[in-house]
């Protein structure tokens, strides 16, 4: 599958109305020779997972080493995790990974898709959010992998930012995706002398607006088929069942979105099921695994199936390469005949409309926008 996206159409960057920056004595309450400073301006930072700079073995293996080595993506001995990264995984594992994001590769911006449509999210909430109130700056990051987490807080507080609203793309929170994004903010301000003020927005796993745009792009995909599905999976990424037995809520906010979604359908429980995907390594995983569960449908006699990943803003290698790619080929293998895969909301209308919503709600106090 080769995904090669556009540059999205650049929006009018809005300009400030009132100077962000004032030298020494261009203000009256400033003395003279005081060190230029730049303040009151408002700072938005969605941060996505991450992708690599390339498809090549150094690339993945930067990557990969970076999201491995965080120890809340890995809760394992540290001495023995070390000996097993460096030494096993990130010695095979970059090229096999390499060739899968090769096949959802957007050549014509020579990235991962991932990065494509997280500034376009970033450029289009700047053009929807922006005319509203002149003092906000729009930006976006990566967890692992570039543009950096730190790099763009310290950008915004070069523009000026002293207050900065922390977007971590997930509407369902995880210690090992939302609480790493903190963790990586909060390291960055830890090395600045003026830290600026730093809100971090809340998960919305049953966010009204949420659930609509999921339910209506199910509704909108599925009436462009030919064909009905007999089943709808609502495949989320999985955790380790251990995280969740530790205290971790994910697995229960995943199950409210489905229920949810659902429920707005107006569907039966056995016509959208819950799974989850893209376990690693050997231990058990939250249940049930969507590749398995594929699997058993096919075997049993379904024959038309459709998959949505309602826990990802953006599609991914994940949701292209796994769910679209191979999930569909194990679909078919197994004796199913049709499969449709749902795409994410990505800087889709719906999409920035949830997105909009969130920093809307997160800036109360800050901003007043419509």
């Amino acid at each position: 599958m080769n995904l090669n996206v556009p540059p999205p159409p650049q929006p009018p960057n809005p300009q400030p109305s009132r100077p962000a920056t004032f030298a020494a004595g261009a203000a009256p309450h400033l003395p003279e020779h005081h060190p230029s400073v730049a303040f009151g301006r408002i700072g938005v930072l969605i941060v996505n997972l991450g992708t690599p700079d390339g498809t090549d073995y150094w690339s993945m293996r930067r990557y990969l080493g970076e999201f491995l080595s965080d120890r809340r993506v890995i809760e394992v001995n540290r001495a023995l995790w070390w000996f097993i990264l460096n030494v096993i995984i990130l010695s095979r594992r970059p090229q096999a990974k390499g060739k899968d994001y090769a096949t959802i590769w957007n050549t014509e911006r020579n990235e991962g898709p991932l990065r494509t449509i997280t500034r376009a999210q970033a450029e289009k909430l700047a053009a929807r959010l922006g005319p509203q109130d002149d003092r906000l700056v729009i930006d976006w990051a990566m967890r692992y992998g570039n543009p950096s987490i730190a790099s763009r807080i310290e950008a915004l507080q070069k523009a000026g930012c002293d207050r900065i609203l922390l977007v971590p793309l997930y509407p369902q929170y995880a210690a090992a995706t939302t609480a790493t994004v903190c963790d990586k903010a909060f390291e960055a301000l830890m090395k600045m002398r003026w830290q600026p003020v730093l809100r971090v927005a809340s998960p919305w796993p049953d966010e009204p607006a949420y659930i609509e745009a999921i339910a209506t792009s199910i509704e909108t995909s599925l009436a462009g088929l030919d064909w009905e599905p007999e089943i709808v999976l609502a495949s989320f990424h999985g955790i380790p069942k251990e995280y969740f037995e530790k205290g971790d809520p994910y697995h229960c906010y995943c199950y409210k979105t489905a229920r949810l979604v659902r429920e707005r359908l107006g569907w039966p429980e056995e016509k959208l099921k819950l799974t989850f995907q893209s376990r690693f390594g050997k231990a058990e995983w939250l249940q049930p695994y969507t590749d398995k569960t594929v699997e058993a449908l096919a075997k049993s006699g379904v024959k038309r199936m459709a998959v949505i990943t309602p826990g990802f803003v953006a599609d991914c290698l994940e949701t292209l390469e796994e769910i679209g790619g191979e999930n569909a080929e194990i679909f078919h293998h197994n004796g199913g005949e049709k499969f449709h895969f749902i795409p994410c909301l990505n800087d889709s209308p719906g999409g920035i409309d949830v997105l909009a919503t969130v920093i809307r709600r997160e800036l109360a106090g800050w901003a007043d926008l419509r």
